[in-house]
């Protein structure tokens, strides 16, 4: 068994196919197919189930892939470790944020980083909180910027908060209430509401919102991307809670502050096991006054 190997299932994992995956690899498919099929040999299993129209993990492959990727990264980490000794950041920058992060601008601080640190390999990921602290706690993220509710914890993690910011009203320009300086949560509480899906976090921050008013709300509309939530308003479908800092970025709309809702409070987390060079630095970055 050696790195490559590790390498090319990790690859064939990610991607579903052997093609992209040799692609991914600069190899050619053929070299790589070998050398999957010759650690299948002398593990004893195989690792994919192979169809003409598909590639799919065995159970002997779901177990590998994690300790495949620990050892990858530690392989990177060695790297990395031995250049910052030499006073040179090197190796893999993996960043994950939520598409509203209001408190820091991450395209910004990326490209700055960049320009200092032009040997760091540097990949962003968008999701929702919850899958971007896992993503951290399994190493397949370096860092990650999140946004929660006031008492939602972050277990088995570093973290920073970086803002606390109230939840806004997003209100159709011809709303009733568009022209108000600010208003109470019982104003629009009978509204239809465009909101993330049930269950992630940033539907968390206006549930409790609500739950703490002592009020119901309906949501007809479960929408992932904010763009898409902000047009949903300004079409007059709904009105919307979200943090008043990312908010008033969104256009067409019109962002009115509530007086008695919940928070916002943004974190920028990374792993207890301690941050790569590349990540120690960026986490500086971010952090610094």
């Amino acid at each position: 068994m050696n790195l490559q190997q590790l390498k090319y299932v990790v690859a064939v994992a990610e991607l579903g196919n052997f093609t992209r995956a040799a692609e991914r690899c600069s190899v050619v498919q053929s070299a790589l197919s070998h050398q999957v099929a010759k650690l299948e040999q002398e593990l004893g299993a195989r690792l994919f189930h192979r169809t003409s129209r598909s590639v799919a993990l065995t159970p002997a492959g779901a177990a590998l892939l994690p300790a495949a990727r620990e050892c990858l990264a530690a392989a990177e980490r060695v790297q990395a470790e031995a250049y910052a000794a030499t006073g040179e950041i090197r190796g893999r920058l993996a960043v994950g944020m939520i598409p509203t992060v209001a408190a820091v601008d991450v395209p910004a601080v990326l490209r700055s980083f960049h320009l200092e640190h032009p040997q760091v390999r540097i990949r962003l990921l968008t999701r929702g909180s919850d899958l971007l602290a896992d993503q951290v706690r399994d190493g397949a993220l370096d860092v990650a910027f999140l946004g929660l509710a006031e008492d939602v914890e972050i277990p088995h993690l570093n973290s920073r908060p970086l803002a606390r910011d109230p939840l806004a009203a997003l209100l159709a320009p011809d709303h009733r209430l568009a022209g108000r300086q600010r208003i109470r949560l019982e104003e629009v509480a009978a509204e239809e509401y465009v909101d993330f899906p049930a269950g992630t976090t940033g539907r968390v921050q206006a549930d409790h919102a609500f739950r703490a008013a002592g009020l119901e709300r309906e949501v007809a509309f479960e929408v992932t991307d904010p763009h898409i939530m902000a047009r949903l308003v300004a079409e007059g479908l709904g009105v919307a809670l979200l943090a008043s800092a990312y908010a008033v970025r969104l256009p067409g709309v019109s962002v009115v502050p509530v007086v008695n809702t919940s928070h916002r409070i943004e974190h920028l987390i990374w792993s207890r096991l301690g941050p790569t060079p590349a990540a120690d630095a960026f986490i500086s970055r971010v952090l610094r006054p």
